[in-house]
């Protein structure tokens, strides 16, 4: 957990291999309101740093949460149902 100055709020970053995913709150310029950026960076074969960004906005939170939340639980239904069949197909 990190809090700064500036309109960086708070920020989670989570270690995942050869990627770094950073969750950010950040407060908007010109309304007292925020909105969260999430940012995968990670290191190419060339040694340069990739970063891709979203910005995710206060009035789409519900919807984001749900649908993160849908395809994660079903993530886990289809591989749970593949040690139970033993399948080794990959999940789509």
């Amino acid at each position: 957990m990190t809090t700064t100055s500036g309109d960086e709020i708070y920020s989670r970053r989570i270690r995942a291999g050869k990627r770094t995913y950073y969750l950010d709150v950040r407060a908007m310029r010109t309304t007292p309101d925020y909105y969260i950026t999430i940012t995968e960076s990670r290191r190419t074969e060339d040694g340069q740093i990739e970063k891709h960004k979203i910005f995710l906005f206060k009035e789409d939170f519900a919807k984001f949460r749900a649908a993160l939340e849908d395809v994660i639980a079903y993530v886990e239904e289809r591989l749970r149902n593949q040690s139970i069949s033993g399948s080794s197909a990959p999940v789509a």
